[in-house]
């Protein structure tokens, strides 16, 4: 495995790969991997020949009051884990030089409307910096695949409109979400939980799977949520939004039947995010 922090040499480096005819795979990270991002590069290996993982934990995407400074930097055993998984680049820029200009004045990339509402409405202008990024990277690697954790729903679903709304040559792959063994969707966070506070936790994806069932046997989309946000309150959570979209994060209307089960909630100073797909009865 090569390592690069140097735009520039990258661009050397994968050119030479894509003179070759190779079909280049990048799995963007923010680092301290977990087996959810080895599945990432997992598929990634399976749909392309030379595997790129960036660790960049982007400032852009942070607001004033969440964890940039605190967030888990653990480079060194990012590096032995992707070398394990196969990887075959990795990418660790600095934010000088991803952004030598510095952030007031950078040009940012703006999905609409799919990035409105749910953790969009929770995190204003995360996600401008989330698909500002991804486009820097999409540019810097110019690969001809990307995977994504489908654990990030909204995130997905922001790359997937650029791509399409840019006309960019990229297959963007939706990994499904890797759960520990008591159902609590792995995320670089759940090392911020307690113990007492990660036994909890896996009651998220329960109160999913509990409202998910009512719904799939007829019940009321108004009360199986409201019966899901008390749920998540009597264990300890504190909601942010409990909802239910159209794949693609628009309304449910009486005619839509493929549909998200999407929640954020707080569990002490925890910010959890989960989703479960359904298919609702027809009238």
């Amino acid at each position: 495995m090569r390592s690069f922090d140097d735009i520039t040499a990258l661009r050397e480096a994968l050119a030479v790969h894509r003179r070759s005819g190779k079909r280049i795979g990048l799995v963007p990270t923010m680092g301290n991997l977990h087996q959810g991002h080895l599945a990432l590069v997992e598929k990634a290996r399976a749909t392309s020949d030379v595997v790129v993982t960036s660790i960049f934990v982007n400032p852009l995407q942070f607001g004033p009051s969440e964890d940039l400074d605190n967030y888990p930097r653990t480079l060194e055993a990012d590096k032995a884990k992707l070398q394990a998984a196969g990887c075959d680049i990795v990418f660790t820029p600095t934010p000088q030089s991803m952004y030598p200009h510095g952030m007031d004045n950078q040009t940012l990339v703006k999905v609409s409307e799919v990035s409105e509402g749910l953790c969009g409405g929770s995190r204003p202008g995360h996600f401008d910096g989330v698909s500002t990024v991804v486009s820097m990277l999409f540019h810097i690697v110019q690969p001809d695949v990307a995977c994504f954790g489908e654990k990030d729903y909204q995130q997905l679903a922001v790359i997937q409109r650029m791509v399409r709304d840019l006309h960019l040559p990229i297959e963007v792959i939706g990994v499904p979400t890797v759960r520990e063994p008591s159902g609590l969707a792995m995320s670089s966070r759940n090392g911020y939980l307690s113990e007492t506070e990660r036994n909890t936790a896996a009651g998220l994806q329960r109160t999913l799977g509990e409202i998910r069932d009512a719904l799939e046997n007829g019940a009321s989309i108004e009360e199986s949520l409201s019966q899901g946000i008390e749920s998540l309150r009597r264990q300890g959570f504190e909601p942010d939004y409990l909802e239910l979209r159209a794949k693609d994060l628009s309304s449910v209307t009486e005619n839509t039947r493929e549909v998200i089960l999407l929640a954020a909630a707080r569990l002490g100073s925890t910010r959890l995010i989960d989703n479960l797909s359904l298919t609702l009865p027809r009238n």
